[in-house]
């Protein structure tokens, strides 16, 4: 019934928009003026009804359209303004190629058991100290996220791992969900650093640079709870389940990490040394040539699967990458009609040090029911902040907040992976999460007044 309703309306918002043939040139969205009276109210209308329809698990790209064909019929625009904004932002999407690269890479190395290696590792040299090993596999999280992009796909690698090693920890739980949010909102390989920095103009390494320090910060507390929290509760495990790597030496397993211990180094460390060196030796084909390599010589993987898993590990962004790009084209005809610079001079009115915190309030709050969907969210709540004329910092603040807030949805395929890997209904992951990820974000809000 529901679905048939959708339908309905969306035929109608076309038929109605047919008959609406005014053109219009496109604009930047911080050049447009912001309509006022009644006409300001009426722009809103678009933006409620998508975050409505996403609140209401509807499909990102349905929510979209409905939406800009009723912006449409609202600003007056053309039918063809639909047309030429998506097909500018698809391609805008798509031409991020580094994060495309880093995530194939890193999917390589997660297939060819470099982490399971690594964290086998981790428990022979702690001698079974099980909050040590919590405290490692929240940094193993946060690393294998931060080298992807992608916190639902390094989770459901990890996660059934360390229910084998640990058990299901609350706080090791929590800190993985902090870990994951903070790692894929500032990442060089993910899409919503690709959609924050398309968004507001800027390069991703300029991003990505502003924000590693906050990264390490956080990453740092979440290690904090998993390791307090495994220790307070005295957890020990009886028996676990044998794998290929337990009959392997300690040399052997230092090996096999050989793979993800490079490719860190290299999204990590490299561009440090091409600044320094001038020259650019950790280009992304050149680390991923090595990693390749790496793989091929240092683990069991045959060099056929070796390069299908380099291409099947694209798929996931380059798909997300696609949907988000449509997505977006119907934001941007949103955004014709003023709706985002209304809201700008609303939040101008603001205290100035307060814009940045309560921006990344609002992001936490509509990351919590429309989780699934960050790298919509963020399509929404940054041409705000850009409008405003928020540094690459400020953006990501607020983008780390949507992170935050997503860890707290029951639609997020970073939580829904951790209720399968330890076994643990998803709305006991939430209440578990509550406190720790309301803690860091408001830790974040105190830290967006002071730098931002």
């Amino acid at each position: 019934m529901r679905r048939k309703k959708l339908w309905i309306s969306l035929v109608a918002a076309l038929t109605v928009t047919l008959f609406t043939i005014v053109n219009v040139n496109a604009e930047d969205i911080s050049e447009i003026v912001a309509p006022t009276g009644f006409a300001a109210i009426l722009t809103l209308v678009p933006l409620i009804l998508v975050l409505a329809l996403l609140f209401l698990k509807v499909d990102m790209i349905i929510a979209g359209i409905i939406a800009a064909l009723v912006a449409v019929v609202i600003g007056g625009l053309s039918i063809f303004v639909l047309n030429t904004e998506v097909l500018a932002a698809i391609p805008q999407m798509l031409s991020i190629t580094v994060p495309i690269v880093n995530s194939a890479i890193a999917t390589a190395v997660f297939r060819a058991g470099s982490y399971t290696a690594s964290l086998n590792l981790v428990d022979r040299a702690t001698k079974g100290k099980l909050e040590y090993v919590a405290g490692f596999v929240v940094l193993l999280m946060g690393l294998a996220t931060y080298m992807s992009g992608i916190g639902g796909g390094s989770a459901m690698v990890i996660a059934p791992l360390a229910f084998a090693a640990v058990g299901a920890v609350p706080e090791l739980i929590a800190g993985m969900s902090i870990a994951a949010a903070v790692s894929f909102t500032t990442s060089p390989a993910s899409l919503e650093t690709s959609i924050a920095s398309q968004l507001a103009g800027f390069e991703v390494s300029v991003y990505v640079d502003a924000m590693r320090p906050y990264w390490m910060l956080f990453l740092a507390i979440a290690i904090v709870i998993a390791f307090v929290g495994t220790k307070r509760r005295k957890v020990k495990l009886e028996t676990e389940e044998k794998t290929k790597f337990d009959d392997m030496t300690t040399g052997e397993l230092f090996k096999f990490t050989i793979p993800a211990l490079f490719l860190l180094f290299a999204v990590i460390v490299g561009p440090l040394i091409n600044k320094a060196v001038g020259v650019p030796l950790f280009s992304p084909l050149n680390y991923m040539i090595v990693t390749m390599i790496l793989v091929i010589i240092c683990t069991d993987q045959k060099t056929n699967e070796t390069f299908s898993s380099l291409v099947d590990g694209s798929s996931y962004i380059l798909t997300r990458l696609f949907q988000v790009g449509i997505f977006l084209g119907f934001i941007n005809v949103i955004a014709r009609t003023g709706t985002f610079a209304v809201i700008a001079n609303v939040a101008r009115n603001v205290p100035p040090g307060f814009v940045v915190p309560v921006s990344v309030l609002a992001g936490l709050l509509i990351g919590v029911p429309a989780g699934a969907y960050v790298g919509s969210i963020l399509a929404l709540v940054l041409p705000v902040g850009i409008a405003l004329g928020f540094s690459p910092l400020a953006i990501g603040f607020v983008t780390m907040g949507v992170g935050l807030g997503s860890q707290l949805a029951v639609v997020n395929i970073t939580m829904q992976a951790l209720s399968s890997g330890f076994k643990v209904d998803i709305i006991s992951i939430v209440k578990g999460n509550l406190r720790w990820i309301l803690g860091c974000a408001a830790l974040l809000m105190i830290i967006s007044f002071v730098m931002a």
